[in-house]
């Protein structure tokens, strides 16, 4: 199945580039390119892209802005593309506010090209780009500076069973299934079908969200 990608950055080489590296992948269809955060809006509408690399600073609409657009579409709307969030900062708060818009995560722009190919591949098969230590570095550091909304997620929380629990607290500190699997004994698919039930009690689009609100909960805390 080919893969639809736009790419939203203000660097003209920028685009280029990336273009040029998915285009060559034969299953991916890189189906457009915009300039800034507002025109990447329109693009997307148009396009119907399966996966927006989206730059966070841009004129015009910044990447955050664009993503919340794409994410939290208005009413009629009802196409809404993964978005991958590019940055030349590996702690940046916009990414941080990105991630609890619904991005799907987040690749630094000097990453080697085999890293944005297979970025593109795990955000179009619905998983989050949670792996690189900085990801959860970044929100860590963010998650300090916010006080956890406690007392807004408690009874959220509640409604997980004590294993679901035990399963979102690996998925914040950045475990992978098969690293779940093997912390609680249990078989992959069984991890995964945890993971779903996670996201669904506390409507979570993926696991980016996830980390979001367990770190915002006090289910995990930074350091930990």
């Amino acid at each position: 199945m080919t893969t639809r990608v736009i790419i939203v950055d203000d660097q003209a080489m920028v685009r280029a580039g990336f273009a040029a590296l998915l285009a060559a992948q034969s299953d991916i269809d890189v189906v457009g390119e915009a300039p800034d955060g507002a025109q990447g809006v329109e693009l997307s509408r148009r396009t119907h892209p399966d996966v927006v690399l989206m730059d966070v600073r841009m004129p015009e609409m910044d990447g955050l802005e664009a993503a919340r657009r794409l994410l939290e579409p208005v009413p009629g709307v009802t196409h809404r593309p993964r978005v991958l969030m590019l940055t030349t900062f590996d702690v940046d708060d916009y990414v941080y506010e990105a991630l609890r818009a619904g991005a799907s995560g987040f690749l630094l722009k000097d990453a080697p090209p085999a890293d944005l190919i297979a970025a593109v591949h795990v955000v179009a098969s619905g998983d989050a780009l949670l792996a690189p230590s900085v990801t959860r570095r970044l929100i860590a550091d963010f998650a300090k500076q916010r006080p956890a909304v406690r007392g807004k997620h408690a009874l959220r929380l509640k409604g997980l069973t004590e294993r679901e629990t035990e399963v979102l607290t690996l998925v914040a500190r950045g475990q992978s299934n098969g690293e779940i699997a093997q912390t609680l004994v249990l078989a992959e698919q069984t991890v995964k079908t945890h993971v779903s039930r996670v996201l669904t009690k506390l409507d979570l689009r993926d696991r980016a969200q996830a980390v979001v609100f367990a770190y915002e909960s006090g289910l995990v805390a930074p350091g930990e």
